[in-house]
């Protein structure tokens, strides 16, 4: 299960992300708490915050693809994570010294989201080059585990500091969190990673990845199903908090346990990936399965009556959302050209996180509108439909073929490109 991490490169990186990672989580979680303080606990605040933090992800992410497979990623991260924590610092400053407004908090999400743009393209593909090809699955998932276990620590210490000091010293926090990202990538042995072809520069690299992308329909139709879910049913950096505040009438320490709840099924989910990793690739049939069972377990969660019962309806709709996650991630990056593999990933992580710009605002409006469980409800409800209509596209352009069995036993079986079909036969030798 933990095969990636006897290569010391990915040691290094790993255990200064699971540093990293939790203070990046108790930002989350104060800036959320932060903005609706500000706003007079205004939904539609909130939705802007998050929609000024990932607008820089529409306008960056292709470009910060073309760069991951042109320079040296190592350099890059390390850049990334100093612009990140020097945002951290300033609004921490701004805030403990009583200064911060809501148009600073808002200023400093977009610059935030500059940086944020740049990473995970960066960041995935440096996967690659830590690992190789043979790992490269174990650790994607691993990388989940470890994101996750701070999601699950973060949120509680977030809530807990945010009652006894205020948001101010959380951002500060996770400004020196992020130091030992930055230290330990400066440990690595520039030597033992497994450098992926760099292209030449030239005109046209980016238009370069569009094409390869559409020359490829199983891709392309993960990509589909990732922006639609990702979009409608990905929405809980916004409405978490809604609920809490607004629904279930809690503090700050109630929003954080709701996100550690939530952090247990993603960690869970995380965990199940990384024992998937060791015995098989991951699949269509997994990744469709596991975007419907989303879609239930969310809507569900919606309609629970009470705060208890809402937060451990979160646990297993975590497990399904990471299993979806993963899966996704996994399929993209096996079946990506190396040289490619920097612009894809970051058009991956476009299609992930570019749509919190319309998720953001939509989900605020609707929590305004019809109450803090509709975002919910309505968000898990387009997800199923969202995941249907990719499937049957799968079935009938995606190269997939469908065995005729009685739902949900239904199986996907991928009848993969001439040039992709080779290369698994490649591999199987």
């Amino acid at each position: 299960m933990f095969g990636s991490l006897r290569v010391r490169n990915y040691r290094l990186f790993a255990s200064g992300q699971v540093i990293s990672n939790v203070g990046t989580w108790m930002q989350r979680i104060a800036q959320d708490w932060l903005v609706l303080e500000l706003s007079g606990y205004n939904p539609v605040a909130l939705g802007i915050a998050v929609t000024l933090q990932f607008v820089p992800t529409l306008l960056l992410t292709l470009w910060a693809g073309v760069l991951a497979d042109r320079h040296d990623k190592r350099r890059m991260l390390m850049l990334i994570q100093s612009g990140m924590a020097t945002s951290a610092l300033v609004l921490g400053v701004l805030d403990v010294s009583g200064l911060v407004a809501l148009w600073h908090v808002y200023v400093l999400c977009f610059v935030f989201g500059v940086f944020t743009a740049f990473d995970p393209p960066v960041r995935q593909s440096f996967v690659g080059e830590m690992v190789g090809k043979e790992q490269l699955t174990n650790a994607v998932a691993l990388n989940s585990s470890t994101f996750n276990m701070a999601r699950i620590v973060g949120p509680a210490i977030a809530g807990l500091m945010i009652i006894w000091t205020g948001t101010g010293w959380v951002f500060l926090v996770n400004a020196v969190s992020t130091v030992a990202v930055i230290v330990n990538l400066g440990r690595m042995n520039p030597a033992e990673l497994y450098r992926d072809p760099k292209p030449a520069r030239r005109r046209g690299q980016l238009l370069e990845g569009l094409r390869y992308v559409r020359s490829r329909p199983d891709v392309l139709a993960v990509l589909v199903l990732i922006f639609c879910v990702s979009t409608f049913a990905f929405t809980f950096n916004t409405t978490l908090a809604i609920a809490a505040a607004n629904v279930f009438h809690r503090r700050a320490d109630g929003y954080g346990l709701l996100s550690t709840l939530l952090a247990v099924g993603t960690f869970a989910g995380a965990v199940l990936a990384v024992r998937r990793s060791t015995r098989r690739r991951p699949g269509l049939r997994l990744l469709i399965g596991a975007a419907l069972a989303f879609g239930v377990l969310e809507a569900v969660a919606g309609l629970m009556p009470s705060y208890l019962t809402f937060g451990l309806a979160l646990i297993p709709c975590g497990v399904a959302m990471m299993t979806f996650i993963n899966t996704a991630n996994g399929t993209v990056q096996l079946g990506t050209s190396p040289e490619m593999r920097g612009r894809v990933m970051s058009l991956y992580m476009l299609v992930f996180m570019g749509g919190n710009p319309i998720g953001g605002p939509m989900t605020g409006w609707l929590a305004a509108e019809f109450g803090g469980r509709s975002p919910f409800v309505l968000g898990g409800i387009v997800a199923i439909v969202c995941t249907a209509v990719c499937g049957v596209l799968l079935a009938r352009r995606g190269g997939v073929q469908v065995r005729e069995r009685i739902m949900p036993r239904f199986a996907f079986r991928r009848r993969a490109p001439e040039p992709v079909a080779q290369e698994l036969e490649q591999d199987a030798a």
